[in-house]
């Protein structure tokens, strides 16, 4: 017997597991903030008191008879089961490969004490056998594997275990059946490292300070072959331990049926709308995977982008965020599957939460945690149009009143036509420049946007923002279309839309841009032999219709350069030369890797079908996202789509080691089915598609902005310059031989702009001009140039 301190400290480095989650769960209770995940058999990590921080690493079960050894994890073959169609609480069972034992789970929250419970059945097959049972769990208490300590307690009389960190305190407690208790350091003293070397637990170290921690509880089989595991959170190590111990005293089943009824409740509620009557299989699942990742009082509203950490068996404490942050991008498509389904509610609440977290010059970051603070510095343009695109959804809808969001739709409008078209990072949060999904949403932002101004009485606005889009949309075939490149030769085509362009001023030598997720000596790809999926928004959003020359044309790259047959049917990749993904070996993805498949792609490209008019081919590609989901109904971020490797849990058609479930692919589930329903895409901007599709409505026009320094320009066209304050430009067309003096109007207050018809002026073969900065009451010190075509 050991006792006192554990040895080891502070552990091996710790590491997070498996992101291919078979489940999730939270109560629809809004006072409990617990979030729960299970794979592998097992519980994983579990959220509190926000979505977006994780506590504990995973809690398993060990078993011995004194000669073999066993994890749940590793050492048994695993079956799921939702404990109804749609109510995320599971039915788990783990039987041993060599069926001497089984264990079967029920796995769910007291959302009355905010508890995470566990009831468990444990099964001999022999009753001879003299089998042993230990619980491990592994806390990582606030997003992190090290610095946790962990001890063996009692309150009001009840031994239980406890561990903290930060502020945050966790109780375990497993009534009746509590044995032998130890604490210890990860890849030394653990109970792992104990009973897989004895085959019995014979340390009982009763504290591990400061490290990566596990905890180790002896099971009393002999008393009864089923029992209760209870694990809680509070800021104080009493707050916990009064949670566990009131669950406790509770029914197991009657805390069930409570958790249970609040989701029956739910979706009574939803079922008023008639899409969930059509039974499409991953319908029910989609929903409750959205709503279980919508985060709780009191910073209620958020929908974060995913309850994993992608290839989490390989991140360690260094990767705090995981997915469990939000993107505004993500967070908008989920709430717009929340509307579809009739969660106006939730879809509400998520665009207030967008209210509250715009930054005060308009954009969203590009990631954030749940209190608004943002993860990454990036700005992608989508994710400030989105929230617009989501407010007139609400606003048409009847649901939300416009001027209560009027601020933020100013604040918003204003930076898009600030910093469009071009943005810092696409949409897959690497390149800057021209992205076709950017501008497609940009359009539909400011389209909407210009219907919503002039409601709330800024007409000259309204006609300027609509202006903007016009122009943004009249030049996406100069920014984005390239012809005859090697890419168009291959499959016949005179062109294509690339996936991404930068702007004339940054373009390197010969135009090249650079893939960030490969190594560097194979990182720079001509920008007119890349493709992505990207352009299929176009036809999505209503600005090109689907038989458009280069959308056929890039339709055809697409399916060539990015499609994939697996034995779960196609599925598309991002772009050509991706490396976000697993390596070929299987390995995770650390910086570099190989693009895999998405099912979110398959879901675009029915959408694109759907434009088509060939349903049955939109359907044939449902059918194919929902065998991409696994046995739990979780839509992955990427399939596998390599040859298979057992050893890694890699198998072609099957999950990968991303993200699982993504919201996102959820949520493209579910406007797929909608579009289905109604033949046409949710997205489609009716403003856009009467303007540009049938009307096909062009101006001679492009913008100049400190983000947007054209260097060509049709001559005989117009200019607008969009400028961050009050000025006048001094402009020449002649080398200076006349100059014109044109001031800026402001939009808003917010920003400036100065319009130029270049038929007023004389001009040759360059437009030469600079400005003066009436607040600051200087010159701005140098001159731009535009050659004019």
């Amino acid at each position: 017997m050991n006792s006192g301190e554990a040895f080891g400290k502070p552990g091996i480095p710790p590491k997070w597991t498996s992101s291919a989650k078979e489940g999730v769960g939270t109560s629809l209770r809004r006072c409990s903030r617990l979030h729960f995940t299970v794979s592998h058999g097992i519980v994983n990590e579990v959220y509190y008191p926000g979505v977006d921080t994780a506590q504990i690493r995973d809690h398993q079960l060990l078993i011995t008879d004194g000669k073999f050894f066993y994890e749940e994890r590793r050492g048994t073959s695993h079956s799921i089961q939702w404990i109804k169609s749609g109510i995320p609480a599971y039915r788990i069972v783990n039987d041993d490969k060599d069926l001497r034992f089984k264990v079967e789970k029920t796995v769910f929250i007291d959302s009355e004490n905010d508890v995470l419970v566990q009831h468990v059945v444990f099964i001999k097959n022999d009753q001879k056998d003299n089998i042993s049972l230990y619980s491990l769990l592994s806390p990582h208490l606030m997003n992190g594997g090290m610095g946790n300590t962990a001890w063996n307690g009692n309150y009001k009389g009840r031994r239980m275990q406890f561990a903290s960190k930060g502020g945050i305190f966790m109780a375990l407690y497993i009534p009746e059946v509590s044995g032998k208790m130890s604490c210890g350091f990860s890849g030394y003293s653990d109970g792992f490292q104990d009973i897989a070397n004895n085959k019995t637990m014979t340390y009982e170290f009763s504290s591990a300070t400061d490290g990566n921690v596990a905890i180790t509880t002896e099971i009393l089989l002999e008393k009864q072959n089923s029992f209760n595991m209870y694990i809680a959170f509070g800021t104080t190590m009493e707050e916990a331990a009064l949670k566990v111990l009131k669950s406790s005293n509770l029914n197991w089943e009657s805390i069930l049926n409570d958790y249970v009824q609040h989701w029956v409740t739910y979706k009574k509620y939803t079922a008023k709308n008639i899409l969930v009557k059509k039974k499409y299989d991953l319908l029910e699942p989609s929903l409750a995977v959205i709503r279980t990742h919508v985060s709780k009082e009191p910073l209620a509203g958020g929908i974060i982008a995913s309850l994993s950490i992608p290839w989490g068996n390989f991140k360690g404490d260094d990767d705090l965020g995981g997915y469990h942050l939000i993107w505004p991008r993500d967070m908008v498509e989920a709430a717009q599957a929340l509307l579809i389904l009739g969660d106006i509610d939730g879809s509400v609440d998520a665009l207030r939460y967008l209210q509250s977290t715009q930054e005060s010059d308009g954009h969203w970051p590009q990631n954030m945690w749940l209190n608004g603070k943002q993860y990454w510095g990036g700005i992608q343009m989508d994710e400030t149009a989105f929230p617009v695109v989501l407010l007139y959804n609400l606003w048409k809808g009847g649901y939300v009143k416009l001027e209560n969001f009027s601020d933020m739709l100013i604040r918003a409008l204003s930076f898009i036509v600030s910093n469009g078209p071009v943005t810092d990072q696409d949409r897959w949060e690497e390149d800057g420049g021209y992205s076709s999904f950017t501008i497609a949403v940009e359009i539909s932002a400011l389209c909407y946007g210009s219907e919503m101004i002039d409601q709330l009485g800024f007409h000259e606005e309204s006609n300027k923002i609509q202006l903007v889009a016009d122009i943004y949309n009249s030049n996406i075939e100069r920014w984005l279309y390239r012809e005859n490149s090697d890419l168009d030769s291959k499959y016949g085509v005179t062109g294509h839309f690339v996936r991404i362009s930068q702007v004339e001023e940054d373009m390197q030598s010969n135009d090249y841009i650079p893939i960030k997720n490969r190594p560097w000596s194979s990182s720079l790809v001509k920008t007119e032999e890349t493709v992505s999926t990207g352009v299929l928004s176009l036809v999505r959003f209503g600005l090109r219709p689907h038989d458009h020359d280069g959308i056929i044309n890039t339709v055809k790259i697409i399916d060539g350069e990015l499609k994939t047959e697996t034995k779960s049917g196609p599925v598309w990749h991002r772009y050509n030369h991706d490396g976000y993904g697993e390596h070929n070996d299987g390995t995770g993805f650390n910086g570099t890797g190989h693009g895999r498949g998405w099912p979110l792609l398959s879901g675009e490209r029915a959408h694109y079908e759907i434009s088509r008019g060939n349903v049955s081919e939109a359907i044939q590609l449902l059918h194919a996202m929902e065998r991409d989901a696994n046995v739990g109904g979780m839509i992955p971020e990427q399939i596998w789509d390599g040859d298979d490797i057992p050893e890694r849990g890699l198998y072609n058609g099957r999950p990968s080691g991303s993200a699982m479930p993504l919201v996102w692919a959820h949520a493209e589930y579910v406007k797929l089915c909608w579009a289905i329903e109604n033949g046409r895409p949710f997205e489609r901007n009716e403003i856009a598609y009467s303007r540009y599709v049938e009307r096909k409505i062009r101006i001679n026009e492009d913008i100049w902005s400190f983000k947007n320094k054209i260097k060509r320009l049709k001559s005989k066209s117009s200019i607008m310059f969009i400028l961050g304050d009050d000025c006048f430009v001094r402009l020449t067309g002649n080398n200076w031989k006349d100059m014109n003096d044109i001031h800026s109007r402001s939009m808003f207050s917010k920003v400036h702009y100065i319009e130029v018809d270049l038929t007023t002026i004389k001009t040759e073969t360059q437009l030469e001009f600079t400005f003066f900065w009436k607040k600051s009451n200087r010159w701005e010190g140098m001159n731009y140039t535009v050659e004019l075509l």
